[in-house]
């Protein structure tokens, strides 16, 4: 940091605020808001609630918002984005809140207080979503209100055992100066990024030349390499579930296709402990639609889900010889799989718990994020920007 302030964020869609625990204790939380009670019953448990205003996005105003943040975070509902939803896009009911959200970054901008950077996180459909006309909508917004741009795709098992990969769209005001070595080289002999995958670069390649001409291509370091496996994370005993009797645990077997019941047999023949983690989905097999348990034993669970989707439960696969027990994942197993402490306090109830951690984003993610490039961008410390 270069002076004694802190930068300052407001965060919407702040669910449990997984991406507050991630920028970490060096940044001031200004506000924050989400319309879900039990989400943000646990939010202020763990923060306070001296920032945090319970209520829809679309009854707020930038009246409402204290002081100038340097940053402003917007995880916006991903359903209507999602492979797992029905793809409306941003005109869906859902995902078509950044709207209510950009109302609000308008008025600041009116007022004489835009945030620095703002940071959009949603799944990699956001770049896709009706053959890229989502994110050139929203890529127009951002720069018809002055901010200049670029996305990274991190998956989260770069850092925790879970597959869960996100888009991070990271805006930036278009008079701010950005250090050289935050930004990278993508011209035909630059070597390939693994945060700008073959998707984001054909999207990009499609923009129009207004907005091409705003694009930053962001540079960052890889991580460390990740040492925990899902069996680390395994709670003894587990809270808030029960194990399948043998007779459930032995349909799970037979709902497997072949490929994926050698994945247990192979586990049953090892002289190791396996533990596996698996979703039951609805696959069509020569035009018929049938229900399938699939199971990995790569040392990762499946992406989290909020259990309004009718695939979303993930279950776990113990596997010893012949001793084979099946379970549902625990909500103290989601949260830690999203990088949350033990001592964070979960909804009471499974379903609001694993609603919680399926809607969120994974803590070590964002700590990566903001000590590689959203501080560096912010100038952390900037005297005229975080008074509140």
């Amino acid at each position: 940091m270069t002076t004694s302030t802190p930068p300052c964020f407001y965060e919407f869609f702040a669910g449990g605020g997984m991406a507050r625990m991630g920028l970490g204790p060096d940044w001031t939380c200004l506000f924050a808001n989400d319309h879900d009670a039990r989400k943000a019953k646990s939010y202020t448990r763990y923060f306070g609630d001296q920032d945090f205003k319970l209520g829809d996005i679309g009854d707020l105003s930038s009246a409402l918002l204290p002081g100038r943040a340097d940053l402003a975070w917007a995880s916006f509902p991903c359903q209507d984005l999602s492979l797992a939803g029905k793809r409306h896009g941003l005109d869906g009911k859902r995902s078509g809140t950044f709207y209510k959200f950009w109302e609000i970054m308008q008025g600041l901008e009116w007022e004489g207080r835009p945030p620095g950077v703002i940071v959009i996180e949603n799944v990699p459909g956001l770049v896709t979503s009706r053959r890229g006309e989502d994110l050139r909508a929203l890529l127009k917004v951002l720069g018809d209100g002055g901010y200049n741009f670029g996305a990274l795709e991190i998956d989260a098992e770069r850092f925790v055992p879970q597959s869960r990969a996100r888009i991070f769209l990271i805006a930036v005001r278009e008079e701010k100066v950005i250090a050289p070595d935050l930004i990278r080289d993508t011209g035909p002999l630059a070597i390939p990024s693994p945060f700008h995958p073959p998707a984001l670069r054909a999207a990009v390649e499609q923009l129009p030349d207004d907005l091409a001409a705003r694009w930053i291509w962001f540079q960052l370091p890889r991580p460390p390499v990740r040492t925990t496996q899902l069996m680390d994370l395994v709670e003894d005993p587990p809270i808030g579930v029960e194990w399948h009797r043998a007779t459930h645990t032995r349909e799970m077997l037979e709902m497997m296709n072949p490929r994926h019941r050698a994945r247990v047999d192979a586990a049953e023949a090892s002289d190791e402990s396996k533990v596996g983690a698996f979703f039951r989905r609805t696959r069509s097999e020569k035009g018929v639609k049938m229900q399938r348990a699939e199971i990995r034993f790569d040392g990762l669970a499946g992406c989290l889900r909020a259990p309004s989707g009718g695939s979303s439960k993930q279950f776990l696969l113990f596997v010893k010889r012949n001793d084979v027990l099946s379970r549902p994942m625990s909500p103290r197993e989601t949260a830690r799989l999203m990088g949350l402490p033990d001592d964070y306090a979960l909804p009471l109830s499974s379903a609001a718990a694993l609603q919680l951690t399926g809607d969120g984003v994974a803590v070590p993610v964002v700590r990566w994020l903001s000590e590689k490039l959203l501080e560096p961008l912010v100038g952390a410390g900037n005297d005229d920007a975080n008074n509140p």
